[in-house]
């Protein structure tokens, strides 16, 4: 079986984050380059999707899996679909939401646990 992998809006925002940042430094196409591996190693998800170390204590379903012991991607598998959540590069850790914080447009009830839970 195949999954279908898709990126969480706050994983598309790491990623235009990382290009910005890594841009200025090693210039535009070494940074593509960087972040078009760490993109087509979510997508390869999409057969094997239930790897990585689970962390049911911060959201049920939640998983993360280094790459390259340089970025920590957050993803959890909803049926057929695997949803990147996150892509945390240097260091960057996963937090708990701080429960007094608005969370914008996006419901609560919109978000799967995991997603709510990893919310910028």
């Amino acid at each position: 079986m195949k999954y279908q992998v898709r990126f969480h809006a706050a994983a598309e925002r790491d990623i235009a984050e990382l290009l910005s940042e890594l841009a200025p430094k090693a210039g535009v196409e070494t940074a593509l380059r960087f972040v078009g591996r760490i993109v087509d190693y979510c997508l390869n998800f999409e057969t094997f999707p239930e790897r990585g170390t689970r962390h049911d204590e911060i959201a049920p379903g939640l998983r993360t899996v280094e790459w390259r012991r340089r970025a920590t991607i957050a993803f959890e598998v909803v049926g057929d679909k695997v949803i990147i959540l996150r892509i945390l590069y240097a260091g960057r850790t996963l937090e708990l939401p701080d429960e007094e914080k608005n969370i914008g447009a996006t419901s609560m009830s919109s978000l799967t646990p995991a997603a709510a839970a990893l919310r910028p």
